[in-house]
């Protein structure tokens, strides 16, 4: 039983995860499992489901890899097309999956009565499992998950499919793999021997530069806010991004006041704080100790809109951390509107910006601005090339193929030329 992988998402592009794997035995109709269905963004394409190689309504399984929207958004869609079957994830993803999509939701034409009722079907069809146990499909199918360190509840997928005359067919999906030495995160988990990988390239074209340093050029943002009396916006994604920096401000003990201004940033973070669990030994050791590693003295909720609109006329010095992190949508977007124009302030991008965003365009210098405009890569959720080929190195032997995916061409042609 060799499967046949489709990518009906992110195959040449860095948004819209979303793969096919079927299996075939003859007469039999086999087991459709799709891994992911994330929206896309900027000028990534999208595949309509009537274009899908298989009606939703015949996928067995959804494999969700993590709780971030270019891997989940089109879920509720999905469903809306007829899918009945199981979602599989981590517990962790599982926890984060129903306020996530809730946030997006938000953005559609959907009723409230419509919303609960996706709500409570992803609820009923969700399943969480542990990493590093082997569990069962049908028809001899086997997975385990394994902690990619990129969010919370990240992994990476590892299916074994029977073969009569030979071993298990073995196939890796990445997913979206983290960077070590993540705050809060354990570092992501040394995959096993697979025939084929499925390997996310993102940027597998470059090295992150100054990752061990990122505090100390944190340190000097807050003290050009702090002499020019100026405001530092933060576009984040609400989940991870946002908890990363909240964490590492705590550490700087940062004077000035830091407004988390994304009412699903604030409800992820409490989540973040309730799967403690699920925290490296270094987070945990500092909780145990009193001090608690997401959360601080100058550290403000933002929540209600109107206190969101008195914001955007506060003076500084501050730091305003909001989304989206790609500057899509959400409050950010009003707080860029109201300093962009302001040579006291900064922007600093702390992750990837699709082609098409406004991000992308501000950093391209395609928009008129006036800020600072920085970007430090070193806060990137994505591993960078050289711990992609570390991965896939600590193999206990090479695979027997891979396939670059979320990744745009330059990347992938980079990362091809040191795996192969």
């Amino acid at each position: 039983m060799i499967p046949e992988i489709k990518h009906l998402g992110a195959k040449n592009c860095v948004t819209g995860s979303c793969h096919l794997v079927q299996t075939h035995s003859g007469s039999d109709s086999g087991v459709n499992i799709l891994v992911d269905c994330g929206k896309a963004y900027g000028h990534d394409p999208e595949l309509a489901f009537e274009r899908f190689p298989v009606l939703p309504r015949d996928i067995d399984y959804l494999f969700l890899t993590h709780a971030h929207i270019d891997h989940i958004g089109r879920v509720p869609d999905l469903i809306d097309a007829g899918f009945q079957g199981e979602i599989i994830c981590t517990h962790a993803t599982k926890v984060l999956l129903i306020p996530m999509l809730h946030d997006t939701l938000s953005f559609t034409d959907k009723s409230d009565k419509q919303v609960q009722r996706l709500e409570k079907i992803i609820d009923e069809l969700s399943w969480g499992f542990e990493y590093n146990e082997v569990f069962a499909l049908k028809k001899g199918i086997n997975f385990k998950f394994g902690n990619a360190g990129h969010i919370l509840g990240s992994c990476f997928i590892r299916f074994s499919f029977p073969r009569k005359s030979a071993g298990d067919y073995t196939v890796i999906f990445s997913g979206d793999l983290g960077c070590t030495d993540t705050p809060i995160l354990p570092d992501p988990d040394q995959p096993d021997v697979c025939d084929l990988l499925v390997l996310e390239s993102t940027y597998g074209d470059r090295n992150h530069t100054g990752r061990k340093n990122r505090i100390d050029a944190l340190n000097k943002m807050l003290h050009k806010a702090m002499n020019d009396k100026g405001i530092v916006y933060i576009p984040a994604f609400s989940l991870g991004r946002t908890q990363e920096l909240i964490y590492e401000l705590d550490r700087i003990g940062t004077k000035i006041p830091v407004f988390i201004d994304s009412p699903l940033g604030l409800e992820i973070t409490k989540i973040y704080s309730d799967l403690d669990s699920f925290w490296d030994k270094e987070a945990k050791a500092l909780k145990a100790k009193g001090d608690h590693p997401i959360d601080f003295k100058n550290l403000y909720s933002v929540e209600r809109f109107r206190d969101h609109k008195k914001l955007l006329n506060f003076k500084g010095p501050a730091i305003i951390i909001a989304g989206s992190g790609m500057c899509t949508g959400g409050r950010i977007l009003d707080h860029l509107e109201c300093g962009l124009d302001d040579p006291k302030n900064d922007i600093f991008f702390v992750g990837y910006q699709a082609n098409g965003t406004l991000g992308r365009r501000i950093i391209d210098k395609k928009v008129p601005v006036k800020a600072g405009i920085h970007t430090l890569t070193g806060y990137s959720a994505h591993a960078d090339q050289s711990l992609l080929v570390n991965w896939v190195r600590a193999m206990p032997e090479p695979p027997g193929e891979i396939r670059l995916v979320h990744g745009e061409a330059k990347a992938r042609q980079a990362l091809s030329g040191f795996l192969n």
